[in-house]
């Protein structure tokens, strides 16, 4: 779609994980019993890697972190349920969203604890960018988040600009 001079388009789906579960465990908690949010993050950018990672077919490095969006927190005896899908691909960029659910042990209603989105370029063996295949979304939800993935791109590209002229204000 957005790369035409990629070899071939991936749906949403063929890179997408389901359900990656993480049991929380005394170890994981800080001093107010919630989970450390740098342990969820950490989580979270291994998973987005592999989403990253079968899109684009090879390797891949985490560029930026758009958001981190912490709703509630998660606590003892809680298990970590965390999704994670390619929501556009650019020529070797791809955002990939992420959500991170708590539910308590033994099953039951599901909090939605964490969104967030991260940018991944793929690289070649000399760690250069290369291409990556175009997104095609399917289902609506897709849709929505590849029409919003653009939206993050523009914002990011146009605060990397005004970030440079301001430097480049203030080297004179």
């Amino acid at each position: 779609m957005d790369n035409p001079q990629t070899a071939g388009i991936k749906t949403v789906a063929m890179s997408s994980v389901r359900e990656q579960v993480y049991m929380v465990f005394p170890n994981d908690l800080n001093s107010n019993d919630t989970v450390f949010g740098g342990l969820i993050m950490a989580h979270m950018d291994r998973l987005a890697a592999v989403v990253a990672d079968r899109h684009a077919g090879g390797v891949t490095v985490t560029v930026s972190v758009d958001a981190v969006h912490f709703m509630a927190p998660a606590q003892r005896g809680d298990v970590l349920v965390m999704h994670a899908a390619v929501n556009r691909a650019w020529n070797s960029s791809m955002e990939i969203g992420v959500k991170v659910e708590a539910e308590a042990i033994g099953g039951g209603v599901r909090r939605h604890i964490l969104s967030a989105y991260m940018t991944f370029v793929a690289v070649d063996a000399s760690g250069k960018p290369r291409l990556v295949p175009g997104l095609q979304p399917e289902t609506s939800v897709e849709k929505l988040r590849f029409e919003e993935a653009e939206l993050r791109r523009e914002s990011r590209l146009r605060h990397a600009e005004d970030l440079k002229r301001l430097r480049g204000n203030l080297q004179r």
